[in-house]
Parts: structure tokens; sequence; C-alpha cells
């Protein structure tokens, strides 16, 4: 499932073709994604104008001049083609082999710029949602997300607080989306790895008995930060799905210093007998690090 840099990177790419633009046509192919589009979909959106495309965690949010709010997940295996004006040309898509079949063509918008942006999803574990942006913030889908980590807001304290008192682990702790919005497998082991933590670690030892926030809060946030900055500027990690933005493949992948290099020396240990970066599982996802690093 795409992170935090992966649907960014997507963002991007797409709204050079939606934003300011209005929907002139909404075609609706299929309409069991997720769950059932919501009723009257496409007249909710016709004609009106997107106004701005934005991300909450791992939600794209297309703002209408309606006042509604275009909620959007790629799921497994979404993607988005956008053709111009008759010529084809992928801005933002998540690749999966099959996703080359009309068949998977699920939502179509034609916009008045002459872009036309098809959302294809084989495994229909995406989804889109209608939301009056009045009532955005209580939305279920998004009232419990946590604190964007590339926000101004997102320090050392807000994280410490978040986990103080916590019996977790911190792997888990920073998968939860109610804790950090948008974090999944990949980021958590890079981040847990640039800060020097082990993902065993206990979450409640990153703040102090009143909830303050201790030294490994401090490396950690900056940690989430820096992985997070690398990855978007590298139009994030192309595994299986994902492409960046001219429909080339993500870089990020290359700068991988734990996450799916099991038995591969470490990176930082120092000397000649590296240790071998480690795969556990935790919660039903591997988990790689080192062991001598991370502490």
């Amino acid at each position: 499932m795409p992170e935090l840099p992966e649907v960014e990177t997507v963002r991007r790419g797409l709204a050079p073709a939606m934003e300011g633009a209005r929907l002139a046509k909404v075609e609706v192919r299929r309409r069991d994604l997720r769950w059932p589009l919501p009723k009257n979909f496409a007249q909710r959106l016709e004609g009106h104008t997107v106004t701005g495309l934005g991300r909450r965690a791992k939600y794209l949010l297309a703002d209408l001049s309606s006042g509604d709010v275009l909620v959007m997940h790629l799921g497994m295996s979404g993607s988005f083609r956008v053709d111009h004006d008759g010529a084809k040309g992928v801005l933002a898509k998540y690749h999966h082999e099959k996703s080359k079949s009309p068949a998977h063509d699920h939502v179509v918008f034609h916009m008045s710029n002459g872009a036309t942006v098809t959302f294809n999803d084989p495994r229909r574990f995406g989804s889109m949602k209608l939301v009056a942006r009045s009532k955005l913030d209580s939305e279920p889908l998004l009232r419990s997300i946590g604190p964007e980590p590339l926000g101004n807001e997102f320090d050392a304290r807000m994280l410490a607080r978040a986990c103080a008192g916590k019996k977790t682990s911190l792997k888990a702790a920073l998968s939860d989306q109610r804790k950090v919005a948008g974090l999944g497998n990949i980021y958590v082991c890079e981040a847990l790895f640039r800060a020097r933590l082990s993902p065993k670690r206990l979450a409640s030892t990153i703040a102090g008995r009143n909830g303050e926030p201790n030294a490994r809060a401090a490396a950690l946030v900056d940690a989430i930060k820096a992985v997070l900055h690398d990855a978007i500027k590298a139009g994030g990690s192309s595994l299986r799905d994902h492409r960046r933005a001219d429909g080339s493949l993500g870089d990020f992948q290359h700068n991988f210093q734990a996450y799916d290099r099991e038995g591969a020396p470490c990176p930082a240990c120092k000397g000649k007998n590296k240790t071998k970066i480690k795969r556990i599982v935790q919660t039903g996802r591997s988990t790689f690090y080192c062991p001598s690093c991370q502490k």
C-alpha cells in the first residue's frame, strides 16, 4: 500500500491536470470499489471546479467549488492515468500489470482543460467519497488520523506525548495512523534505522515520566522528517506498483538502508565485521533493522 511519499508524488503529478479545471463530465463505469460510490456521484461533481488538490495522510483531497471535498484513496493497486488533448502520458500513476486493461477503468474525469483523468484499480481496494468541507474534520475516515509528520506542529514534544505510557513497540506506535499520519512499513523501518532506535523498544521510552520528550524523541522526529523529504525528492519508492509523475520509476528504493535488506551488511556499522540487517515479524509485518546499531 502506498505511504505518504508515494501519495504526495501522485498529488503533485495530478495537480497540473486537475487544479483550476472544471469537471466537465464524469463517467462512472463501476460503482463498487472498496465501498459503493456516493449516490448521484457524477452529478454532484459535474460542472464544479477543482479549487485545490491536497493530501491528508494517505488520502488525496480534491476541494470543489461546490463546497464538497472528493476524498480518494488508492488502495493496493489504484492508479491515475492522465491523457491530455489526445496525447497520452502518465502524470502520476501506481502501476500494476493488469491496470493496462480498460476493464479496470472505474471512474473517468473529463476536465475542462482537455485532460482526462482515469482511475484504474484491478483489486478495487481504492475508494472515493464526497464530504462537505464543513464536515471534513468529523469525517470518520479522517477524524482519528494523527498529525502530519511534515507539518510545523509535529515535533519531539508531540510525538513523546503520543507515546507516553504506551506498552506497544516503537515500530507499532509509529505505524499507528492515530499517532503519526501517513507512515507505513517502509518509512518506519528507515526512520528507526536513521534514529538508531530498535523497532522492539517500548514506545514509552521516548518520553519521560511527565510525557516530556527525551533525546530519543528528538532524534526520531528528525529522522522521520528527513527520510520523508528524501523519499519525496526521489519520487517515492518503486517496489512493484509505484511510478513517479512522468511515468518513470521512483528512486528511493535504491537508498534503503534497512528495509528489505535482510542479510546485507549494515551500512552504519563500523569496522570490518559489520552486523547483518535482520528481519523479524511485528504485528504481521516484516521489520528490518540492525541489532547492533539500533538499541
